[in-house]
Protein backbone atom coordinates (compact mmCIF):
# COMPACT_ATOMS: atom_id res chain seq x y z
CA UNK A 1 0.00 0.00 0.00
CA UNK A 2 0.95 3.28 -1.04
CA UNK A 3 2.09 5.75 1.99
CA UNK A 4 -0.39 8.32 0.94
CA UNK A 5 -2.95 5.45 1.10
CA UNK A 6 -1.97 4.22 4.38
CA UNK A 7 -1.81 8.21 6.27
CA UNK A 8 -5.33 8.34 4.62
CA UNK A 9 -7.06 4.95 6.24
CA UNK A 10 -5.10 5.69 9.30
CA UNK A 11 -7.28 8.97 9.34
CA UNK A 12 -10.31 6.88 8.74
CA UNK A 13 -9.54 4.61 11.96
CA UNK A 14 -8.37 7.62 14.09
CA UNK A 15 -11.68 8.51 16.50
CA UNK A 16 -13.51 11.83 15.91
CA UNK A 17 -12.94 13.61 19.18
CA UNK A 18 -16.05 16.04 18.60
CA UNK A 19 -18.23 13.18 18.55
CA UNK A 20 -17.05 12.41 22.06
CA UNK A 21 -18.17 15.53 23.75
CA UNK A 22 -20.98 16.30 26.16
CA UNK A 23 -22.15 19.98 26.66
CA UNK A 24 -22.02 21.12 29.64
CA UNK A 25 -24.03 24.16 31.49
CA UNK A 26 -21.74 26.86 33.17
CA UNK A 27 -23.81 27.89 36.24
CA UNK A 28 -22.76 30.80 38.86
CA UNK A 29 -21.74 29.59 41.85
CA UNK A 30 -24.53 29.12 44.63
CA UNK A 31 -24.17 32.53 46.91
CA UNK A 32 -25.13 35.11 45.47
CA UNK A 33 -26.48 34.24 42.32
CA UNK A 34 -28.57 30.89 43.18
CA UNK A 35 -26.89 28.63 40.35
CA UNK A 36 -27.66 31.05 37.32
CA UNK A 37 -26.79 29.74 33.90
CA UNK A 38 -23.95 31.89 32.54
CA UNK A 39 -22.55 29.58 29.68
CA UNK A 40 -22.09 26.56 28.00
CA UNK A 41 -18.79 24.42 27.53
CA UNK A 42 -17.85 21.08 25.53
CA UNK A 43 -16.03 18.12 27.32
CA UNK A 44 -15.10 14.52 26.65
CA UNK A 45 -15.33 13.96 30.49
CA UNK A 46 -16.51 15.50 33.06
CA UNK A 47 -13.28 15.80 35.18
CA UNK A 48 -11.59 17.44 32.16
CA UNK A 49 -14.13 20.26 33.52
CA UNK A 50 -12.69 21.07 37.08
CA UNK A 51 -10.46 24.18 37.23
CA UNK A 52 -11.28 25.75 33.62
CA UNK A 53 -11.51 28.96 33.95
CA UNK A 54 -14.81 31.10 32.44
CA UNK A 55 -15.30 34.93 32.01
CA UNK A 56 -17.99 37.18 31.55
CA UNK A 57 -19.06 40.98 31.11
CA UNK A 58 -20.86 41.97 34.54
CA UNK A 59 -23.32 43.57 32.39
CA UNK A 60 -24.42 40.45 30.77
CA UNK A 61 -24.14 39.03 34.52
CA UNK A 62 -27.03 41.41 36.24
CA UNK A 63 -27.70 43.35 33.48
CA UNK A 64 -26.04 46.75 34.79
CA UNK A 65 -24.80 48.26 31.71
CA UNK A 66 -22.70 50.62 33.84
CA UNK A 67 -20.31 47.68 33.81
CA UNK A 68 -19.59 46.69 30.34
CA UNK A 69 -15.71 47.44 31.06
CA UNK A 70 -15.86 44.77 34.14
CA UNK A 71 -14.85 41.09 33.59
CA UNK A 72 -16.05 38.33 35.88
CA UNK A 73 -13.64 35.19 36.89
CA UNK A 74 -15.47 31.81 37.27
CA UNK A 75 -13.74 28.89 37.75
CA UNK A 76 -15.50 25.33 38.02
CA UNK A 77 -15.04 23.19 40.95
CA UNK A 78 -17.03 20.36 40.70
CA UNK A 79 -19.90 18.64 37.69
CA UNK A 80 -22.87 17.50 39.15
CA UNK A 81 -24.58 15.32 36.25
CA UNK A 82 -24.54 18.34 33.19
CA UNK A 83 -24.24 21.12 35.37
CA UNK A 84 -20.70 22.65 35.75
CA UNK A 85 -20.73 24.63 39.27
CA UNK A 86 -18.42 27.60 39.72
CA UNK A 87 -16.84 29.54 42.32
CA UNK A 88 -16.34 33.42 41.86
CA UNK A 89 -12.63 33.97 41.22
CA UNK A 90 -12.27 37.63 40.67
CA UNK A 91 -12.20 40.39 38.44
CA UNK A 92 -11.18 42.66 36.00
CA UNK A 93 -11.52 46.14 34.77
CA UNK A 94 -10.89 46.05 31.22
CA UNK A 95 -6.84 47.83 30.31
CA UNK A 96 -8.11 50.42 27.70
CA UNK A 97 -11.04 51.87 30.26
CA UNK A 98 -8.02 52.30 32.97
CA UNK A 99 -6.11 54.13 30.22
CA UNK A 100 -8.61 56.28 29.26
CA UNK A 101 -9.30 57.49 32.80
CA UNK A 102 -5.41 58.22 33.47
CA UNK A 103 -4.47 61.55 32.32
CA UNK A 104 -1.29 63.88 33.05
CA UNK A 105 -2.50 66.77 34.93
CA UNK A 106 -3.86 64.06 37.51
CA UNK A 107 -2.73 62.75 40.01
CA UNK A 108 -2.22 58.41 40.23
CA UNK A 109 -2.16 56.02 43.14
CA UNK A 110 -2.29 52.02 43.04
CA UNK A 111 -1.41 49.80 45.44
CA UNK A 112 -1.65 45.78 45.70
CA UNK A 113 -3.76 44.48 48.84
CA UNK A 114 -3.68 41.34 50.21
CA UNK A 115 -6.32 40.72 52.57
CA UNK A 116 -8.04 37.87 54.98
CA UNK A 117 -11.47 37.89 54.88
CA UNK A 118 -13.53 36.71 57.70
CA UNK A 119 -14.79 33.50 56.26
CA UNK A 120 -11.12 32.72 55.73
CA UNK A 121 -10.69 33.61 51.70
CA UNK A 122 -7.42 34.89 50.37
CA UNK A 123 -7.72 37.63 47.96
CA UNK A 124 -5.63 40.17 46.39
CA UNK A 125 -6.86 43.58 45.47
CA UNK A 126 -5.60 45.90 43.37
CA UNK A 127 -6.63 49.85 44.01
CA UNK A 128 -5.94 52.91 41.69
CA UNK A 129 -7.02 55.95 42.95
CA UNK A 130 -7.15 59.51 40.54
CA UNK A 131 -6.87 62.52 42.18
CA UNK A 132 -8.65 65.93 40.27
CA UNK A 133 -5.10 68.13 40.19
CA UNK A 134 -1.70 67.10 40.72
CA UNK A 135 -0.49 65.69 44.61
CA UNK A 136 2.33 65.39 46.16
CA UNK A 137 4.16 62.41 47.58
CA UNK A 138 2.98 62.85 51.23
CA UNK A 139 -0.32 63.20 50.08
CA UNK A 140 -0.35 59.98 47.99
CA UNK A 141 1.28 57.92 50.99
CA UNK A 142 -1.37 59.43 53.34
CA UNK A 143 -4.37 58.24 50.55
CA UNK A 144 -2.82 55.10 49.74
CA UNK A 145 -2.48 54.32 53.76
CA UNK A 146 -6.54 55.57 53.66
CA UNK A 147 -7.34 53.15 51.05
CA UNK A 148 -5.00 50.21 52.08
CA UNK A 149 -6.97 50.44 56.01
CA UNK A 150 -10.50 50.25 54.53
CA UNK A 151 -9.96 47.46 52.28
CA UNK A 152 -8.19 45.42 55.17
CA UNK A 153 -10.79 46.85 57.81
CA UNK A 154 -13.38 45.57 55.14
CA UNK A 155 -12.24 42.16 54.63
CA UNK A 156 -11.40 41.42 58.50
CA UNK A 157 -15.30 42.02 59.14
CA UNK A 158 -16.80 40.63 56.17
CA UNK A 159 -17.53 37.35 53.71
CA UNK A 160 -16.19 36.77 50.62
CA UNK A 161 -19.64 37.16 49.17
CA UNK A 162 -19.93 40.30 51.45
CA UNK A 163 -16.96 41.65 49.88
CA UNK A 164 -17.72 40.56 46.19
CA UNK A 165 -20.94 42.56 46.59
CA UNK A 166 -19.48 45.91 47.70
CA UNK A 167 -16.88 45.29 44.94
CA UNK A 168 -19.17 44.76 42.25
CA UNK A 169 -21.74 47.14 43.17
CA UNK A 170 -18.97 50.09 44.21
CA UNK A 171 -19.46 50.62 47.43
CA UNK A 172 -16.51 49.24 48.77
CA UNK A 173 -14.47 52.23 46.03
CA UNK A 174 -17.03 54.89 47.50
CA UNK A 175 -16.07 54.43 50.79
CA UNK A 176 -12.96 54.55 50.10
CA UNK A 177 -13.37 57.89 48.02
CA UNK A 178 -15.17 59.63 50.71
CA UNK A 179 -12.31 59.02 53.29
CA UNK A 180 -9.37 60.16 51.30
CA UNK A 181 -11.01 63.08 50.36
CA UNK A 182 -9.92 64.94 53.38
CA UNK A 183 -6.62 64.73 51.74
CA UNK A 184 -6.82 65.49 48.17
CA UNK A 185 -10.00 66.02 46.46
CA UNK A 186 -10.42 62.50 44.49
CA UNK A 187 -11.87 62.37 40.90
CA UNK A 188 -12.33 58.38 40.44
CA UNK A 189 -11.65 55.27 42.66
CA UNK A 190 -11.25 51.97 41.07
CA UNK A 191 -11.04 48.16 42.52
CA UNK A 192 -9.32 47.74 39.25
CA UNK A 193 -8.48 44.09 40.22
CA UNK A 194 -9.64 40.79 42.79
CA UNK A 195 -8.20 38.02 42.37
CA UNK A 196 -8.50 34.68 44.85
CA UNK A 197 -5.62 33.53 45.62
CA UNK A 198 -6.45 30.91 48.28
CA UNK A 199 -10.21 29.43 49.02
CA UNK A 200 -11.66 29.19 52.62
CA UNK A 201 -15.17 28.35 54.27
CA UNK A 202 -18.07 28.14 51.75
CA UNK A 203 -21.39 28.74 53.58
CA UNK A 204 -23.95 27.19 51.60
CA UNK A 205 -27.37 29.28 51.93
CA UNK A 206 -29.60 29.59 49.98
CA UNK A 207 -31.78 27.40 47.33
CA UNK A 208 -30.18 23.59 46.33
CA UNK A 209 -29.48 23.10 42.96
CA UNK A 210 -32.54 20.53 42.67
CA UNK A 211 -34.62 23.73 43.61
CA UNK A 212 -32.93 25.79 40.95
CA UNK A 213 -33.56 23.12 38.36
CA UNK A 214 -37.43 22.31 39.39
CA UNK A 215 -38.22 26.21 39.30
CA UNK A 216 -36.46 26.66 35.74
CA UNK A 217 -38.81 23.61 34.58
CA UNK A 218 -41.68 25.02 35.69
CA UNK A 219 -41.41 28.34 34.85
CA UNK A 220 -40.11 26.05 31.18
CA UNK A 221 -43.75 24.32 31.28
CA UNK A 222 -45.72 27.53 32.29
CA UNK A 223 -44.38 28.96 28.82
CA UNK A 224 -44.95 25.78 26.54
CA UNK A 225 -48.51 25.43 27.92
CA UNK A 226 -49.20 29.32 27.12
CA UNK A 227 -47.37 29.30 23.37
CA UNK A 228 -49.72 25.88 23.18
CA UNK A 229 -52.96 27.83 24.58
CA UNK A 230 -52.20 30.93 21.80
CA UNK A 231 -51.65 28.42 19.16
CA UNK A 232 -54.84 26.29 19.61
CA UNK A 233 -56.68 29.84 20.14
CA UNK A 234 -55.79 30.87 16.66
CA UNK A 235 -56.88 27.70 15.24
CA UNK A 236 -59.89 27.33 17.10
CA UNK A 237 -62.09 28.77 14.73
CA UNK A 238 -62.57 27.08 11.00
CA UNK A 239 -64.64 29.19 8.49
CA UNK A 240 -66.72 26.09 6.52
CA UNK A 241 -68.54 28.39 4.20
CA UNK A 242 -69.37 31.92 3.40
CA UNK A 243 -73.14 33.31 3.36
CA UNK A 244 -74.67 36.30 1.02
CA UNK A 245 -74.17 38.88 2.82
CA UNK A 246 -70.30 37.81 3.34
CA UNK A 247 -70.19 36.22 7.14
CA UNK A 248 -68.51 33.61 8.08
CA UNK A 249 -70.58 30.46 9.38
CA UNK A 250 -68.99 27.86 11.91
CA UNK A 251 -69.44 24.13 11.33
CA UNK A 252 -69.93 21.78 14.05
CA UNK A 253 -69.65 18.92 15.06
CA UNK A 254 -72.88 19.30 17.33
CA UNK A 255 -74.92 20.50 14.69
CA UNK A 256 -74.23 16.92 12.70
CA UNK A 257 -75.16 14.59 15.90
CA UNK A 258 -71.27 13.63 16.30
CA UNK A 259 -69.12 13.72 19.04
CA UNK A 260 -67.69 17.24 19.77
CA UNK A 261 -64.89 17.90 18.84
CA UNK A 262 -63.26 18.73 21.68
CA UNK A 263 -59.50 18.87 20.44
CA UNK A 264 -60.00 22.17 18.73
CA UNK A 265 -61.49 23.76 22.09
CA UNK A 266 -59.71 26.08 24.06
CA UNK A 267 -58.44 25.17 27.52
CA UNK A 268 -61.03 27.82 28.87
CA UNK A 269 -63.73 26.41 27.13
CA UNK A 270 -63.22 23.10 27.84
CA UNK A 271 -62.62 23.94 31.78
CA UNK A 272 -66.15 25.88 31.14
CA UNK A 273 -67.46 22.01 30.52
CA UNK A 274 -65.86 20.47 33.03
CA UNK A 275 -66.97 23.14 35.14
CA UNK A 276 -70.83 22.50 34.40
CA UNK A 277 -69.84 18.44 35.15
CA UNK A 278 -69.21 19.97 38.54
CA UNK A 279 -65.75 18.12 37.74
CA UNK A 280 -61.68 19.68 38.67
CA UNK A 281 -60.29 21.93 35.88
CA UNK A 282 -57.07 22.01 36.96
CA UNK A 283 -54.24 19.79 34.53
CA UNK A 284 -52.91 20.19 30.65
CA UNK A 285 -56.05 20.19 27.86
CA UNK A 286 -54.73 16.27 27.28
CA UNK A 287 -55.97 16.03 31.10
CA UNK A 288 -59.30 17.78 30.84
CA UNK A 289 -60.19 16.31 27.76
CA UNK A 290 -59.81 12.81 29.21
CA UNK A 291 -61.50 14.41 32.14
CA UNK A 292 -64.35 15.23 29.78
CA UNK A 293 -64.71 11.39 28.35
CA UNK A 294 -65.12 9.74 31.52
Amino acid sequence: MAKGAKARAAARRQRDKWKSKRWYSIRAPRNPWSFRVIGETLAEEPEMLVGRNYEIMQNELDGDFSKMHVKIRFRVTEVLGTDAITEFIGHQMMQDHVRRQVRRDRGKIDDTIDVVTEDGFYVRFKPLILTVGRVKSSQKNQIRTIARESILKAGASSTWVAMQKSVLDGELEAKIKEEASQISPIRMVMIRRTQLIQSGVTINDGPTLEQIKAEEEAHKDSIDEEIEEFEIAEDAVEVDEVNSDGEELVETSADQGETPDYEGMTVPELKAILKESGKPVSGKKADLISRILE
